[in-house]
């Protein structure tokens, strides 16, 4: 069995491998059988030698390889054999958490010869289904409010949602409670900075002042320092202002993907986030977060207010 596991969601892609891993260990009692192999330390002769080696006491072997498309000379090789490889009878997962171009000579050919899947990070319906799926699996049920919060606060980060998830569970099954309310995820959940400062960009390219004064607020208020704050909202905004200048010259998403300034998911959302300002207002904006810079380093006004009036201004 020839199995290929990739893609931008490292939790779920986790998850499988886990799950791969512990159907193994029912069966196979022996876990010198599970192999986990750093391909980056590897050599392909080495590789071949243990998948290839015979023994009349092992059924089937485990062979997870990590890292195959960092290491060149392996990859060729393994192209090579991937053939003679896919025929063998042992379990071989390939699984790659950073990105792949998917022109890749190797990354085509798995996908021809393995059972691969793709875990693309979850989107809208899909992510809050997720969280609702994570509360129900503890027989906990959580509000419409309440998960749209979580998100708010944490973004599409499952590894991050999932401790939270974690924490809020111990808690209500500590007190006897089967509901989450929005109440408990305020109480609870501490927005992550970078996406509660997207969501401040997001909403204020929606010209909604008051809502984007009330996200500095609660980040304020779980205790994120206003200076830590101001330098997100300027490198969340020179993202914005280069997507523009990229859209300008009539360029696309995906030559602002190859730049790398944000994760890809929020590199897409900075994307669309830039549709709502011109070019010139973004200039203007990145002139006044120089200026609350200024005066919050100089103390010419206080941290917090510095930060209001910037956002008040925008």
């Amino acid at each position: 069995m020839f199995i290929f596991l990739f893609g931008e969601d490292t939790y779920r892609l986790q998850k499988k491998l886990d799950e791969i891993q512990d159907k193994y260990k029912k069966i196979h009692e022996n876990e010198l059988n599970l192999k986990r192999i750093d391909i980056s330390q590897k050599e392909f002769k080495e590789f071949v030698d243990e998948l290839f080696q015979c023994s009349m006491f092992v059924k089937r072997k485990l062979f997870l390889l990590e890292n195959l498309f960092s290491n060149e000379k392996f990859q060729k090789d393994f192209l090579e054999g991937i053939k003679e490889i896919a025929k063998s009878k042992d379990i071989i997962v390939i699984f790659e958490k950073n990105n792949i171009p998917k022109k890749n000579k190797l990354f085509l050919a798995l996908k021809k010869y393995a059972e691969c899947q793709e875990f693309k990070p979850l989107k809208d319906a899909e992510l809050k289904r997720w969280v609702e799926k994570e509360f129900e699996k503890q027989g906990i049920g959580i509000s419409y409010e309440a998960v749209n919060l979580i998100l708010e606060f944490v973004g599409n980060d499952l590894w991050q949602i999932s401790n939270e998830v974690q924490k809020l569970i111990c808690l209500k099954s500590s007190a006897q409670i089967k509901n989450i309310k929005a109440q408990d995820i305020k109480n609870i959940v501490k927005p992550n900075l970078e996406t509660n400062i997207f969501e401040i960009i997001n909403t204020l390219a929606q010209k909604n002042r008051k809502k984007a004064l009330n996200l500095v607020q609660i980040g304020l208020d779980k205790g994120d320092p206003p200076i830590n704050m101001l330098n997100m909202i300027n490198y969340q905004f020179r993202g914005l202002l280069i997507a523009k200048e990229l859209r300008s010259e009539g360029q696309s998403l995906n030559d602002f993907l190859k730049l790398n300034i944000f994760k890809p998911y929020p590199a897409r959302k900075a994307w669309q986030a830039s549709m709502g300002f011109s070019l010139d207002e973004l200039k203007k904006i990145y002139q006044k977060i120089f200026e609350a810079d200024l005066n919050m380093k100089t103390g010419k006004i206080q941290q917090e207010e510095s930060l209001k009036m910037l956002i008040a201004g925008i």
